[in-house]
């Protein structure tokens, strides 16, 4: 266990001098099946806080590798089709990953790429490459989620420092409680408009 600690370690230190292509590497690896839980918010805060005029690069740069290492995720899903999760995944937690998708699609990947740990979101990703969720909408989804939460992450860093550390580690459950009404709210809105953009396609090919 010390070696695992020290190597961790020596890691975060390569990834912290690296800066942005740091958060690239942290990205792939977070948004992977080998997942880091916080380890993108950290080293976003760490390093926007270190150079707060730079947050939104540190912000696109965390957003940029998270959406590489979703992608790799989805087409690892892809490639192994429901069977990569069910090696993966309790028959319960896919049935569960199933009927998100089948009733949310774009919410099913954009909720959790907003939300913080504890939310897991490698089964939705996978979920997502299984089911043969239309990459593009995939993409935009994943994008948006995590450039809103990298970029609201990275902006607070710049604002308060360090010091943000201890912010979450105190108020984590407003934080996540505030986090979850934006998502749902984001949706809503999205929803709301498709709604209305495919009614008035409708409309328009009936007079027509």
């Amino acid at each position: 266990m010390a070696i695992y600690w020290a190597l961790f370690f020596d890691f975060w230190k390569i990834l912290r001098r690296l800066g942005g292509f740091g958060l690239i590497l942290m990205g792939i690896l977070d948004s992977s099946v080998i997942p880091t839980p916080g380890g993108q918010d950290a080293l976003t805060i760490v390093l926007a806080a270190r150079e707060r005029e730079s947050w939104l690069y540190y912000a696109a740069m965390a957003t940029i590798g998270s959406v590489i290492g979703g992608y790799l995720t989805y087409r690892l899903g892809r490639k192994g089709g429901e069977e990569a999760l069910e090696r993966r995944l309790s028959k319960k937690r896919m049935d569960s990953v199933r009927r998100a998708f089948e009733r949310w699609g774009f919410g099913t990947v954009f909720v959790p790429a907003i939300l913080p740990p504890p939310v897991p979101i490698s089964p939705f990703l996978l979920g997502a490459g299984a089911m043969d969720y239309p990459v593009k909408k995939y993409l935009l989804a994943l994008t948006a989620g995590r450039a809103l939460r990298f970029t609201l992450v990275a902006y607070l860093a710049s604002l308060f420092g360090r010091s943000l550390f201890k912010l979450f580690a105190d108020h984590y459950g407003k934080i996540l409680v505030g986090l979850i009404a934006s998502a749902v709210l984001a949706c809503a809105v999205f929803f709301v408009y498709r709604f209305r953009r495919k009614r008035k396609t409708e409309e328009a090919l009936d007079e027509a």
